[in-house]
């Protein structure tokens, strides 16, 4: 494992249903950071906004969003994660994809999706989990609603992680649970957690505070941001992860489950 992982989330405002236009409030964000970096984190459905039109704006993973993805990513020589809507043999998905500089594509589909928003009328749930790595550092990636349902994202012995990432679009009303579940998860599984919020308005009437964070394996705040464009440099420490787990071995007394 690198001593270090450097991790740059973007929470900024999304434009509603603009592709065109948050891309390019992206590029510029990205034109401004410093050469070194590995991972860019963008919010989730950061090209339209949690919008319910997939009809009209999801994409295949050969369209532009996913193609413009991979040169951004090449262009930067570094990781590129965000949910975007996809259309696949039918079906829509709200999906996370990482788009590494070589241009392969993981991805992971969104698998509790929010129906007080009736994201479930519209979109399919996925089944799998991502857990990928960069220099040696294991990173499990998720998307907003799956915050509320620790189960899903437990660190277990057949699939281990270091960092948690969940990109969001979460509402102000709702910051505290945001806030605080994002801790729980970084002290039950004694990893890093980062969430990735907007902030801004949408025409359904919600505000976005943000509340984008970096928290450590003890729970405690490396970075958080409210209110604000933000687009920090951290700098995820190998040895303090380490000698948490060591020190505090409670993932060795953990409950065996299986999630069907």
């Amino acid at each position: 494992m690198q001593n270090s992982l450097l991790v740059y989330p973007l929470q900024i405002p999304l434009e509603w249903e603009n592709k065109t236009g948050n891309k390019t409030a992206i590029e510029v964000y990205l034109a401004n950071i410093q050469p070194e970096k590995h991972i860019v984190i963008l919010p989730e459905m950061f090209t339209t906004g949690f919008s319910m039109q997939p009809e009209t704006f999801a994409e295949p993973m050969d369209g532009d969003t996913v193609n413009w993805l991979k040169r951004l990513s090449a262009d930067h020589k570094c990781i590129i994660t965000g949910s975007v809507m996809i259309e696949e043999e039918g079906r829509y998905y709200n999906r996370l994809l990482w788009v590494q500089p070589t241009g392969t594509v993981y991805h992971y589909d969104k698998r509790h999706l929010f129906g007080y928003a009736n994201e479930d009328r519209h979109y399919t749930p996925g089944n799998k989990k991502l857990i990928t790595s960069v220099g040696g550092w294991r990173i499990c990636t998720m998307i907003c609603y799956d915050l509320r349902f620790p189960v899903w994202s437990r660190y277990t012995p057949d699939a281990p992680y270091d960092v948690l990432i969940y990109l969001a679009n979460w509402p102000q009303k709702r910051s505290f649970a945001w806030q605080t579940l994002l801790r729980a998860r970084a002290i039950e599984n004694q990893c890093y957690v980062i969430g990735v919020n907007r902030v801004g308005t949408d025409p359904q009437g919600n505000t976005y505070s943000g509340y984008s964070a970096c928290i450590d394996p003890m729970g405690n705040t490396i970075w958080e941001c409210a209110d604000a464009t933000a687009m920090p440099s951290l700098s995820l420490d190998k040895e303090l992860l380490l000698t948490t787990r060591a020190k505090l071995p409670f993932l060795n007394d953990a409950d065996g489950f299986v999630v069907v």
